[in-house]
């Protein structure tokens, strides 16, 4: 008995010994299989976009095939609260973005993850504007015949979004709160039924991301009325920023690479440092610049991480002073 209890302690200690070698080993021979790729927001949205479009060159440069999967609802907590609960082995990892990363955390009180604690960056990829967009049909030509429209009938005029904590959802309480206007937030499943509701006029506006709305401006199916960043879009020059009418509006909303919190240094390294690869490359941001994306200098991980933790310093506030909740 005791011989035998001595040589299982014997037996585990080798294995503890080797725990450390097989791990690095997996590490080193990383990615030896397929990577699931989380897009917490519906396909046809800006996520769903630039995630794969990315994702196919991800899958060259490490030669593993990248399986999207898109799990949109309840505004991504759903999606990123599996990726917190997934093996931290970069074998699952997210397209995530400013709504899911940020804007939840203060509008759910229990999104099922905290994106500090639970996240690990990857990479920031890039980010977009908005448009605030009406039907072809509606009366209001400007920003400025939103809000008198807005404060002649208090409660009256409806904004769609893809869902509750989207940057179409906040772009519409910041312009209430800046406006003074009360507007009713109508959510639906994803950007492509909300962009819909705006062009069938079940809506009276919404404020969408430039790759999803730019080519139904420009065939008059939709009616853009001002760009969400301080700054004209070079493929509307002809629409004024949201700025110019509302001083103060600003919403630039950012995606990026993350992982579950764990996930080895190495592992998140090579993610980095491939994906920064992809992003750099002259004809990929040709591409993806001519449909409306604004790619981000390469930087770390931690970079990405702190821009996390300053936005939720400076978003919760407005999102608490405008009441918006979603349960």
């Amino acid at each position: 008995m005791k011989t035998t209890r001595s040589r299982f302690l014997a037996l585990l200690a080798v294995a503890l010994a080797a725990a450390p070698c097989a791990s690095a080993l997996a590490q080193q021979n990383y990615p030896s299989r397929s990577i699931r790729l989380i897009v917490p927001l519906a396909a046809g949205s800006t996520a769903d976009i630039l995630s794969r479009t990315v994702g196919a060159e991800l899958a060259k440069a490490l030669g593993q095939t990248v399986v999207v999967d898109n799990k949109p609802g309840a505004g991504g907590t759903i999606a990123t609260a599996e990726l917190a609960r997934s093996p931290a082995d970069g074998y699952t990892i997210e397209f995530a973005s400013q709504g899911t990363l940020v804007f939840n955390q203060a509008l759910y009180s229990k999104p099922g993850y905290d994106s500090v604690k639970d996240i690990a960056p990857i990479i920031l990829v890039g980010g977009v504007s908005n448009v605030m967009i009406v039907p072809p049909n509606s009366p209001s030509r400007t920003v400025a015949d939103v809000i008198a429209a807005a404060k002649a009938k208090p409660g009256a005029l409806t904004f769609s979004s893809g869902g509750s904590g989207t940057s179409h959802h906040m772009s519409g309480v910041l312009f209430g709160q800046l406006t003074g206007t009360q507007l009713v937030h109508v959510p639906y499943k994803g950007a492509p039924q909300g962009i819909l509701a705006v062009m069938s006029g079940e809506v009276d506006m919404g404020f969408f991301n430039t790759p999803t709305v730019i080519n139904q401006i420009k065939e008059g199916k939709l009616k853009g009325l001002a760009v969400t960043s301080l700054a004209s879009s070079p493929l509307m020059p002809q629409l004024p920023t949201m700025d110019g009418t509302v001083k103060g509006y600003e919403v630039n909303t950012w995606f990026g690479f993350v992982a579950p919190a764990g996930t080895p240094a190495p592992v998140i390294a090579r993610l980095n440092a491939e994906i920064g690869k992809i992003i750099s490359e002259p004809a990929m941001q040709e591409k993806l610049g001519a449909q409306g994306f604004e790619l981000a200098p390469v930087q770390p991980p931690a970079a990405f991480g702190k821009l996390i933790q300053d936005d939720l310093v400076k978003w919760p506030p407005v999102i608490k002073a405008s009441g918006a909740k979603v349960d």
